[in-house]
């Protein structure tokens, strides 16, 4: 079997894991063949690809980022890629291909699918927002230095009296905020779920400062936002792949602080830090497991589906199903962090 791997969409910590599972587990199991193609589906496209022997992928267990390359594909190009599927299987001579990404690579690993691409796909976010699984690599990397991150700040605030407003990813679900947040204790979660009331934020502070705790640290999700007409905060365009462009609630929203109370209010927007770098233990195995499992699937013939994380289990789900709706933040999980605010 000759076998295609790409990575598309935002990095995230244990791609690499990914890739050296599939091939070791091809080539030492199976004796076959890989092919990584570089920055995702445009290197499909236009036929950019390597070979991935063992001494490849010698090493990068531990590495942050992808080896391949990654890329987001406009949607013209995603419908060149879906029209000429038939074309792409002879011209690389692939049996199967393994496209690693989060919910815009896996919509495009279905319609792929569709085409006649014989597809399994692995699951890869950060933002833990992919339904069908209980969790994503990633995910608990990004939560580790968000924690740590706020760990950090809270003795700077303390010191200086201020209100930290760390601004975490996270554009539609809040789960990277919410654990993030609980872990480190911060006074303060804001989440793309539920829209927040800057007034009752002003409350705690005020109240923190009343009992003598001269600092508050809030952490708040980049796709949060308030509630109509509780503060100014607009709506950003929509890029060229489809995704708005957020107009820095951190950074608005410490703003807003700081007229409302009088006190420091500063912004800490993480961003891509939490993206890159050495992934945890834990996301090393789930993506060393997702991709072995891959390479299983490939040669059952179970095209058309993903890995996915069952409790502790690897089980095989539709693409359909998984992209259908992205999971986010259900309203007990959000019960259980403001019981301890």
């Amino acid at each position: 079997m000759r076998i295609g791997v790409l990575t598309a969409g935002g990095d995230c910590p244990g791609l690499n894991a990914v890739i050296r599972s599939v091939v070791h587990r091809a080539i030492d199991n199976y004796g076959d063949e890989v092919i990584g193609f570089e920055d995702g589906y445009s290197g499909l496209l236009d036929g950019r690809y390597r070979a991935l022997d063992l001494d490849a992928v010698s090493g990068i267990l531990a590495r942050g980022g992808t080896i391949l390359g990654s890329a987001r594909l406009e949607r013209d190009r995603l419908r060149e890629a879906c029209e000429n599927a038939s074309d792409m299987i002879r011209d690389f001579g692939i049996d199967a291909l393994i496209p690693i990404g989060g919910e815009g690579t896996l919509t495009a690993a279905h319609m792929l699918s569709e085409a006649g691409l014989p597809v399994v796909g692995v699951p890869k976010t950060i933002d833990n927002d992919i339904s069908s699984t209980d969790r994503t690599f990633g995910f608990d990397t990004a939560v580790g230095v968000a924690t740590e991150a706020m760990d950090r700040l809270k003795t700077t605030a303390e010191s200086h009296q201020r209100v930290m407003v760390v601004e975490v990813m996270g554009r539609h679900a809040g789960w990277i905020a919410l654990e993030s947040g609980m872990a480190a204790g911060a006074h303060g979660i804001c989440l793309p779920e539920r829209p927040f009331d800057p007034a009752q934020l002003v409350k705690m502070v005020e109240e923190r400062f009343a009992r003598g705790k001269k600092f508050a640290v809030i952490c708040v999700a980049e796709g949060a936002h308030p509630a109509d007409g509780t503060m100014d905060y607009g709506k950003g365009e929509i890029d060229k792949f489809g995704h708005e462009r957020f107009q820095g609630i951190g950074t608005a929203l410490a703003y807003e602080l700081e007229r409302r109370l009088g006190k420091e209010a500063k912004p800490v927007i993480l961003g891509h830090v939490q993206r890159g770098g050495v992934p945890t233990a834990y996301d090393r195995v789930l993506a060393t497991r997702f991709g072995w499992h891959a390479v299983e699937a490939a040669h059952r013939g179970e095209f058309g589906n993903m890995t996915a994380l069952r409790g502790t289990d690897i089980v095989m789900v539709p693409l359909a199903q998984a992209v259908t709706e992205l999971k986010t933040v259900p309203g007990d999980r959000m019960d259980e962090a403001e019981s301890v605010f």
